[in-house]
């Protein structure tokens, strides 16, 4: 609102020069104006401060973060995921030469002489789908992949219970999760190969409801020397994402609403192979997909230290999941990643490792690893 204030020349006072009196002053106010129940009126001249988000314990904490601190966590989490990638790549070379074993591409030689045979021996192909189709009906039968089992004293209520879960799980993995089936199809394909694949499991905002995704071992970055995915220092899942993909998370409020640069195109060597055996070409122009790491990392954040009983603060680091747009390093979202209610605040687990055989290092051993 606008305050027209006159100003009225004061009595003059010997020994002082009278001034003019000025024209009006224009002072823009902006406030929100609310009515109370009795008739009155309160007038918030400050609104934006009462519009603040709060940080609440599912908060995007780069929401309450400066913008330098997060230009560094970013930068460090990149070079960090380096070298992760880094100490895996005789996995990664062993892989992708592994493939060339399964016969599915044949190849016109020139070499010792032109038109040599370029044809493997289907035998390794034939393992890996015996052991899907296999590993498949077991997973699937006909009454459904959940069978529940009672742990401790048995009753009629707890049977029934029982039935009850049971029901409801094999109506979720068989109607409302479509895609469970087919991505169990895939990862079992991919299990015997790479000796390791993944299952994500996580709500997802878009179709609100649970999904289960496959994640190849390619896209899930450990460094190799670490145990499992609950003792690691890091996990990270490379996902590839659209401008608009990311644009609908931003608009849901899960990542902060920034601009980001445009994609840079990038592609593993083991994606390079399966598209050189599948036929398929990379064309970069219209790949416009955003190279997206969600890490699994424990964090000290100033601001958010972990503390004792007293107030007093710890030094530890706690676990959060970061979302960084790559290799821009720009941090999308940073969120608890532990229980509100757990004490010892540990990490929760969205992923599920599979290994054909359990290896030496992080990733299992497969049929030719």
């Amino acid at each position: 609102m606008a305050i027209d204030k006159q100003f009225v020349p004061a009595t003059p006072i010997d020994g002082l020069v009278e001034m003019e009196p000025e024209e009006g002053l224009d002072v823009e106010v902006e406030a929100v104006t609310t009515e109370t129940e009795d008739g009155g009126m309160i007038v918030d001249f400050d609104p934006t401060a009462s519009n603040m988000q709060a940080d609440t314990f599912d908060s995007n904490l780069v929401d309450f973060i400066d913008e330098d601190e997060l230009t560094s966590i970013g930068n460090e989490l990149i070079n960090a995921f380096n070298a992760d990638r880094d100490s895996r790549a005789d996995w990664e070379e062993t892989y992708t030469k592994g493939l060339d074993q399964l016969g599915l591409k044949i190849e016109d030689r020139t070499t010792p002489w032109a038109g040599a045979c370029g044809v493997f021996h289907p035998m390794l192909s034939e393992a890996v789908i015996k052991f899907q189709s296999q590993a498949i009906s077991e997973i699937f039968p006909a009454a459904g992949p959940v069978r529940t089992k009672i742990v401790g004293p048995i009753d009629s209520a707890k049977e029934k219970q029982s039935q009850r879960v049971q029901d409801y799980l094999n109506y979720l993995l068989t109607y409302e999760m479509t895609e469970y089936r087919t991505e169990t199809e895939k990862m079992l394909f991919s299990l015997p190969l790479a000796g390791s694949a993944f299952r994500k499991i996580y709500f997802d905002p878009t179709l609100n409801r649970p999904s289960g995704i496959f994640v190849p071992a390619e896209d899930v970055v450990v460094n190799y020397g670490a145990s499992d995915l609950e003792t690691c220092e890091r996990a990270t899942h490379v996902m590839k994402k659209s401008t608009n993909d990311i644009r609908k998370m931003q608009v849901s409020g899960f990542y902060r609403d920034i601009e980001l640069p445009d994609a840079t195109p990038t592609s593993s060597d083991i994606t390079k192979k399966y598209n050189e055996m599948t036929g398929e070409s990379e064309s970069y122009s219209y790949d416009t997909r955003h190279t997206i790491l969600e890490m699994q990392v424990d964090l000290d954040l100033k601001g958010f230290e972990d503390k004792d009983a007293n107030g007093q603060e710890t030094g530890i680091a706690l676990p959060y999941v970061v979302t960084i747009d790559s290799p821009s390093g720009i941090i999308l979202s940073i969120r608890r990643n532990y229980y509100e209610d757990d004490p010892a605040k540990l990490r929760r687990m969205h992923f599920v490792h599979y290994q054909y055989l359990p290896g030496l290092g992080f990733y299992g051993f497969g049929l030719y690893i």
